[in-house]
């Protein structure tokens, strides 16, 4: 040890710097109440000037209005401090002001002698200007920009919050990522109405600047005139002079700093900073550089006008626009034709092509979405929809083979299954689909379409109007989403025919890693590996997930010694996996509000089923219409309570009420009493057959 000491050693660095704005804050309110001598006062007022200005740069250089959200924070605080600088000069001023132009410090000074020649009349004139602009103008401007986005965001609030929810649930965006996208909603909100009251200290600062000029004037007119002896003419020269220097010197970086918040609030976020957005979209275009150029050089011809500024920069503009007609003419490169490729005259068995279990064919305008030289956005998100299949139902699926197809329409895509077609649908690369979930507040110009993994009505929108959509209530998604969340949706409920027998093997495989005795019991030494894939496909079939494969694998195994039929241990099976099916269907629920037979159906039914061996049930034909009829409107009836759709009927009516069900009415899953826990109670909402 040295015996050297640090606020560092003491505190560590992330402590001074907590410490170093409580301190800042203490200084400025400091220098309301304690004297500052003249030189300290020159070094505090340059270093608002400096302040001023790295406020001004960062405002440029921000992508986005978050990336500085601090600068509400920074509003109040360069207003605390130019009032404090105006309060400690004052001081100074009406102390000394009677001893010359020098008396409050070299800046004041400057600024009152140098920027306005020493004339107090004119520095009357421009300081008066400069509280103007900043107070009607810029400071009124910026705060009712502030405003109005800050009420638009909150309106736009929810919009985002289901887009965000639409993007978590479709696999593009993880738990982190969505909870990430929410903060930064929360704090554009926060943002934008921090802003809208911080311009209220900047406009107040304004009004406080004019009050302490006429404060200074008058109090040095009579301190000058009464305690010092001095007449009118040279009494109001020195102190006005020494009152407009110390305005100017607050006023400057007022405006500096003013013109920062405009910037910063009046932006559109985009991943180009605010220079670079001027210069792209005003200086950009040839045709109205030329224009602009031939409009000044008509304009310089005309006798009595300066007509040497407006050629020379009518000149200036057209050689600008002149160069950017020849380099936007520049052919671009080609790129040397691949060499032909060696033609075969031999058929062999590499000319049958397999047919890929899932596919996804694109039209042309797609291809950017697909393309891996290009960063194709749907490649990340297809390998996202992947992983969170395999993390929700419980095994990997296959890959998706993506391929561009150019007899499907430009912007349409198909989704297949071995070969056949599933699925089908237009998405346009550069504009938003905004979707309405059922409750918006208003209508939106674009092409009227429905979103086509879900059937909802939905509207494509120009990228500008986004915003606005969400605003109204829409969703709203880009293309690459629809696309995604259509396949997504696909995938989900066609899990039982991804899972094929080599699918199924893998699962087994990745199982007896962790437990190798119980899958070499089961397969093949008990049950051949198709009666396991078809139990795992019944499964999947009715929406149960299978990620839960050891209880599955010893239920299997405990029965498949005397039970060989895949649908009987198939229903051992969700026995077993009752308490999981009843979460997946009512998570965070004790109760389970469920529909139900009515007791002479269920007789009927339960009649029905005991026919002879190798027979099928018989139904009356009525009595089926009846049944299917009332199980759609109960079902409509569970989804406007917000339940979900859930049949509780005997384990013997199971099998054959969701196969039929499911063709008819998929959105009701049927569970069987022995499949509901002891722990869990039963509400009855609706009768089939009869009222509940």
């Amino acid at each position: 040890m040295n015996g050297t000491f640090s606020l560092s050693m003491l505190f560590g660095k992330a402590g001074v710097r907590a410490l170093a704005v409580p301190l800042l804050i203490i200084m400025i309110l400091g220098m309301m109440i304690l004297p500052i001598p003249p030189f300290f006062l020159d070094i505090l007022f340059t270093f608002n000037i400096a302040l001023a200005i790295i406020v001004l740069l960062v405002s440029l250089y921000t992508i986005k209005p978050l990336d500085f959200a601090a600068f509400p924070t920074v509003l109040l605080m360069t207003t605390l401090l130019r009032l404090s600088l105006n309060v400690a000069s004052t001081r100074v001023v009406l102390l000394r002001g009677h001893t010359g132009g020098d008396a409050a410090g070299k800046v004041i000074e400057a600024f009152g002698q140098f920027l306005v020649g020493g004339n107090y009349a004119v520095g009357l004139v421009v300081f008066a200007i400069l509280v103007v602009i900043n107070f009607v103008v810029i400071t009124k401007g910026a705060g009712r920009i502030a405003e109005v986005s800050a009420r638009f965001t909150l309106d736009a609030m929810p919009g985002k919050q289901m887009a965000i929810d639409a993007d978590l649930n479709a696999g593009l965006i993880g738990e982190d990522a969505a909870r990430r996208r929410r903060a930064e909603i929360s704090q554009e909100a926060e943002f934008y109405g921090a802003m809208d009251g911080a311009s209220k200290f900047v406009r107040g600062d304004a009004v406080a600047g004019l009050i302490i000029m006429l404060v200074n004037v008058v109090g040095g007119l009579i301190i000058g005139v009464v305690q010092h002896n001095l007449d009118l003419a040279t009494a109001a020269k020195l102190y006005t002079l020494l009152t407009i220097g110390d305005g100017l010197v607050a006023q400057i970086p007022a405006l500096v700093i003013s013109t920062a918040a405009g910037i910063v609030v009046s932006r559109v976020a985009t991943d180009q900073d605010i220079g670079q957005q001027l210069v792209g979209q005003l200086f950009n275009r040839p045709q109205v550089l030329l224009v602009t150029a031939t409009i000044l050089g008509v304009m310089g011809m005309i006798p009595g006008m300066p007509n040497f500024a407006f050629l020379l920069l009518a000149c200036g503009l057209a050689w600008w626009g002149y160069s950017l007609t020849k380099l936007q003419a520049e052919p671009e490169p080609e790129a040397a034709p691949p060499p032909p490729a060696p033609v075969s005259t031999e058929v062999s068995w590499n000319d049958v092509v397999p047919v890929d279990t899932l596919g996804l064919e694109v039209g042309y305008r797609l291809i950017p979405l697909v393309d891996k030289a290009q960063d194709g956005e749907l490649l990340k998100r297809v390998k996202g929809l992947r992983k969170k299949f395999a993390t929700e139902i419980g095994f990997l699926p296959p890959s998706v083979h993506i391929r561009d197809n150019l007899e499907l329409r430009p912007n349409a895509y198909v989704i297949a299954l071995k070969g056949v077609e599933i699925g089908r649908g237009e998405a346009y690369p550069g504009m938003f689909l905004a979707i309405n979930p059922g409750h918006v507040n208003g209508t939106l110009p674009g092409a009227v379409t429905r979103e086509p993994a879900f059937g909802l009505p939905a509207v494509w929108v120009e990228a500008g109007m986004r915003e606005q959509a969400q605003t109204f209530g829409y969703t709203v998604v880009d293309a690459g989403t629809v696309i995604a969340t259509h396949l997504n949706h696909v995938m989900h409920g066609h899990a039982s025919e991804l899972l094929g027998r080599q699918e199924t093997q893998q699962l087994l495989d990745h199982v007896g890693r962790d437990a190798p005795k119980l899958v070499e019991d089961l397969v093949p030494k008990l049950l051949p590996l198709a009666v396991v894939q078809k139990v795992l496909q019944r499964l999947l079939e009715e929406g149960v997930h299978i990620r839960d494969m050891r209880t599955i694998i010893e239920v299997i195994a405990e029965h498949g010694a005397s039970v060989q039929n895949a649908d009987d241990l198939t229903a051992l099976v969700r026995v077993a996996l009752g308490r999981a099916i009843v979460q997946q269907l009512y998570p965070g629920s004790n109760e389970l509000q469920v529909m139900a037979l009515e007791p002479g159906l269920e007789r009927i039914l339960l009649q029905a089923t005991q026919a002879k061996a190798g027979e099928a049930p018989a139904v009356e034909p009525g009595l089926v219409d009846t049944l299917l009829r009332e199980a759609n409107t109960a079902a409509q009836q569970q989804e406007r309570l917000g339940l979900p759709s859930v049949l509780l009927v005997p384990a013997e009516l199971r099998v054959l009420l969701s196969r039929f069900l499911r063709r008819t009415a998929s959105q009701i899953k049927v569970i069987a009493h022995s499949e509901v826990p002891d722990t869990n109670t039963i509400k009855v909402t609706a009768l089939l057959g009869g009222k509940a």
